[in-house]
């Protein structure tokens, strides 16, 4: 008896049976995908680091050549002044050269290249140390020699020399160690590709023995549990047969008492007519609603209920096709003989009583105060959609407003600066005399001076007009290179920071929206504000994507952002129309700003998660 307690039902058994085998099976499968991920890990880690050298040791060649053509071009320029300019631009490539060379052989964490341990590669580095040190030792005495004021043509010819002699060598040695470089990171990837082909055969192994011992001795013993229960199936089927013929009279009083249990429970305006409409039973609470007495119940339910005639018919049509096991439900509008007006929630419930004297009973409730709210509400609704839609059109207008002022300040821009320069370009070309030549000189320098500030004009101008990195690669590439371009236009420190883990696209009307935002601050800072450092700071977090921009300009008080502008007003206009676009795409614009501090504009908008990830 003892063992019989403790025995686990069949069923139970089974599955935990079944459940064993499954968390062996995956678990054997997790395993293999856990040490695939891992060499594959370690693998792009390495591939990383691989790719990091071979870009760097590529560079050496490249260095080198630009030291040559450095050395040679001082050798040309030399013994004029001008090959100061020179010999900075060498000592630069002689510390990058020689650094790069030290961390290719020691590893530098700096610059992401590990410690070398191939031996071949090692040994290559010993056979380039004496041409790379010739060189090196040749170019740093031409400097010393420079900063000595020492230099003299034959030793500069001498160094330069030792410089070409070596620089054949070493390019040579070079290709040999980028070729190594590459032969090592093909057999890294051969061997993970042959580690691959193994797991993924023992998970393809433990897939079939799975499918053998477990999905197969389960799906014949599910075939046969489910033969038993359609055996049991029938069988149970003839048995409820045989009891329902036994209950199927109390089913019809247990009808009736459900029937009578309703209109106890829910009804608090009820009345029974017979067949023809005659009333057998009504409530007094119905007579009070009615404002009638018993005496005046010698008409039919319809006549009753309300003095219209129409309502009376519709009633009546009601009542009579109302025969049938079904409870209907009517909202009915009702006046009463006292001229009262009402609106019911009927509900007519058909009887099956043996003496069909009783043949239809009604509940009602009074719904006359909900169907007024509701009427109500739906006038204050076509209110709020009318203000609505007024609001709309006014915010349209202003729109355009500012769409026409942004024509008018673009064409007003290209007018009062690129069309005066144009015009001044083209009296100077007009004025030039070829016989007087040292006037023709002092117009010429003056016409490329002319000729780069235009360049310079029509690149702002285009600029502000959207730029095609937004559509093509999205928000963050956009405003990267506003930025940069700015700074290089205006000559202001302007910076962007990106510190989201990954490029994420958004909806094209969001990243245009912020875009411009963000573009308006970023020229308020410069135009109004005056600032020489400005900071763009985006981020991306919690479904949120929030842009900050900070300047250290004259700031203003902001308790001016409150106000309406009026009359498109210098600056008031602009933070509208920021406000306006924010606010179109369901965003957050918070202004901060403090009279001769700064200014910081933060933006938010919340973003839902199919598109976080609409384009990598």
């Amino acid at each position: 008896m003892p063992k019989e307690k403790n025995q686990l039902p069949l069923d139970s058994e089974t599955f935990l049976s079944i459940r064993k085998w499954y968390l062996w099976a995956l678990a054997g499968i997790a395993i293999t995908i856990i040490v695939s991920q891992i060499l594959i890990q370690l693998h792009l880690n390495s591939q990383l680091s691989d790719s990091r050298v071979i870009n760097v040791a590529g560079f050496q060649r490249a260095y080198s050549q630009k030291l040559t053509k450095e050395l040679l071009l001082i050798k040309d320029a030399f013994p004029s002044n001008s090959i100061t300019k020179n010999v900075t631009a060498l000592s630069k490539t002689i510390s990058i050269w020689k650094h790069s060379h030290l961390a290719l052989q020691n590893g530098d964490g700096e610059i992401g290249i590990p410690k070398e341990a191939h031996v071949e590669i090692l040994e290559l580095f010993q056979k380039l140390e004496p041409h790379h040190s010739a060189m090196v030792a040749a170019a740093e005495s031409i400097i010393q020699s420079y900063h000595d004021k020492s230099l003299n043509e034959t030793n500069l010819e001498e160094n330069v020399a030792v410089v070409l002699q070596n620089e054949n060598s070493f390019l040579q040695l070079m290709d040999d160690i980028v070729n190594q470089y590459d032969q090592r990171s093909k057999e890294q990837l051969k061997i993970l590709k042959r580690k691959e082909y193994v797991l993924l055969g023992i998970s393809l192994l433990i897939l079939l023995l799975e499918i053998l011992f477990i999905f197969r001795p389960l799906s014949i013993q599910i075939r046969k549990t489910i033969g038993d229960l359609m055996q049991n199936q029938v069988n149970s089927e003839a048995r409820a047969k045989e009891i329902q013929q036994l209950y199927s009279e109390k089913e019809k009083s247990l009808q009736e008492l459900q029937e009578l249990n309703f209109v106890i429970d829910n009804a608090a305006l009820f009345a029974s007519t017979r067949k023809d409409g005659s009333i057998v039973f009504i409530s007094k609470k119905f007579l009070e609603l009615l404002g009638i007495t018993e005496k005046q119940l010698n008409k039919p339910l319809s006549e009753i209920l309300t003095a219209d005639q129409g309502q009376q018919e519709y009633l009546r049509e009601v009542l009579k096709n109302n025969r049938k096991n079904v409870i209907r439900t009517e909202e009915i509008k009702i006046t009463t003989l006292k001229g009262k007006q009402f609106w019911l929630d009927m509900s007519i419930v058909p009887m099956h009583q043996s003496s069909r004297q009783q043949s239809i009973l009604i509940l009602c409730s009074d719904i006359t105060e909900r169907k007024e709210n509701s009427i109500k509400v739906e006038q204050l609704t076509q209110q709020n959609f009318e203000a609505r839609m007024l609001q709309k059109k006014v915010q349209a207008s202003q729109i355009v407003e500012g769409q026409e002022e942004e024509r008018k300040r673009i064409a007003k821009d290209i007018h009062d600066g690129i069309g005066q320069m144009l015009t001044a370009l083209k009296f100077n070309i007009e004025s030039i005399d070829p016989e007087n030549k040292a006037k023709t000189i002092e117009k010429i320098a003056y016409l490329k001076t002319l000729t780069s500030d235009l360049i310079k004009g029509v690149r702002t101008a285009t600029f502000n007009l959207t730029p095609p990195e937004l559509s093509d690669h999205g928000i963050f590439p956009a405003l990267q290179k506003m930025t940069a371009e700015l700074s290089k236009l205006t000559g202001k420190t302007i910076l962007f920071d990106n510190r989201t883990d990954e490029h994420i696209r958004f909806d094209s009307l969001a990243e245009t929206n912020v875009y411009r935002v963000v573009q308006e601050a970023v020229n308020n800072a410069i135009k109004y504000a005056e600032a020489n450092y400005i900071l763009v700071t985006i981020k991306y977090k919690d479904h949120i994507l929030s842009v900050v921009i900070d300047d250290d300009g004259k700031g203003f008080d902001d308790s001016i952002l409150g106000q309406v502008p009026k009359n498109n007003s210098e600056g008031g206009m602009g933070l509208f129309f920021m406000k306006e676009r924010i606010d179109y795409i369901n965003g957050r614009l918070f202004i901060n700003s403090i009279p001769g501090e700064g200014t910081r504009v933060t933006i938010n908008y919340k973003t839902e998660k199919e598109e976080e990830h609409g384009a990598e």
